[in-house]
């Protein structure tokens, strides 16, 4: 399967789904920051009940010892926490760090619930949208399972130190945020004093034709392209919307910024679109691919995502 067809789609099904013209959105729970109670110090105090995304009240009983991750982006939180080698099981897409290649594979989109329950894990994380079938199955099993479903830079952050709590692990998720902090910090200093006429329309492809699909209101990308000095093109629309070319078009947006392909295949794409030539950004080839696990996956290279994007909607701003 392709691979940005993947990520597109689990994007797609952790948010829903939503056509250029229309306005459905997907209401879900935000995690419960655990009760002060929970921690002393930075050590964890087990048993440990703190609510996830699905509005579960989760009870972690001790430590957890052997993990399996169902997403690439809980994957990436897991290692950044320094819990490799407790990490017993990954998708198929988990591919950073360079570890997460050797984990065993429990699944792709699809989780192979048989895999997870070999590997024995006393935690599993996942996406409360994008594993929903699994979550359910595997907690009818006897398993803990803990779902996070964030939606924002904040709500990452959130996620992380949640994680870092259930984990004993709470240190080093502050340090994380932290650094997190310190980027976004970073870029609105940048930013300081932009005028609302320096801020580009931009279009965010976040797969290409026939099959366009875009970031609208209420996805973490739109709020990475405000955050980085832009006006999203199609915040008038909910979710990870498919649209069509003609939509593009009528946007007039005066920079694109693609999360598929490299800058010379986009360009080179986008610019013999038919119809596409009287858009300001392809008349003057403002055509940016970005990192795709970089922008793509809520975890805490997302930082770093936020940079790549504010160096694509403001370069003269964020020269290297």
């Amino acid at each position: 399967m392709n691979k940005w067809f993947s990520i597109v789609t689990a994007l797609i099904l952790a948010t829903g789904i939503t056509t250029g013209c229309g306005t459905k959105e997907t209401a879900q729970q935000q995690p419960t920051p655990s009760q002060d109670k929970t921690t002393s110090g930075q050590q964890t105090i087990y048993p440990l009940t703190i609510k996830d995304a699905t509005g579960t009240e989760v009870t972690i009983k001790e430590e957890p010892k052997r993990i399996v991750s169902l997403v690439p982006s809980e994957t990436e939180i897991l290692f950044a926490l320094g819990l490799g080698d407790k990490i017993v099981g990954v998708d198929k897409w988990s591919d950073y760090p360079a570890e997460a290649k050797s984990k065993p594979i429990i699944g792709d989109l699809k989780t192979d619930t048989e895999k997870v329950v070999a590997q024995k894990p006393d935690l599993v994380v996942g996406g409360a949208s994008l594993n929903t079938d699994a979550i359910q199955a595997l907690r009818k099993l006897g398993l803990t399972v803990y779902a996070v479903e964030p939606k924002t830079f904040a709500e990452v952050q959130q996620a992380i130190k949640d994680i870092g709590k259930i984990t004993n692990s709470a240190a080093k998720a502050e340090e994380i945020v932290k650094y997190m902090d310190q980027k976004l910090a970073d870029v609105k200093g940048k930013l300081k004093g932009l005028s609302e006429d320096k801020k580009p329309l931009v279009y965010v492809e976040v797969y290409p034709a026939p099959e366009i699909f875009t970031a609208g209101k209420g996805t973490f990308m739109d709020e990475l392209v405000t955050l980085a000095g832009g006006r999203n093109a199609f915040a008038d629309t909910n979710g990870w919307a498919k649209i069509s070319g003609e939509q593009v078009v009528a946007k007039k947006p005066q920079l694109i910024i693609s999360t598929h392909g490299v800058t010379n295949q986009v360009q080179a794409d986008i610019l013999k679109r038919d119809g596409w030539e009287s858009i300001p950004a392809v008349k003057e080839k403002r055509i940016v691919a970005v990192d795709t696990n970089l922008v793509s996956r809520p975890g805490p290279r997302l930082a770093e995502g936020l940079e790549q994007f504010a160096k694509a909607i403001h370069p003269d701003l964020f020269k290297e």
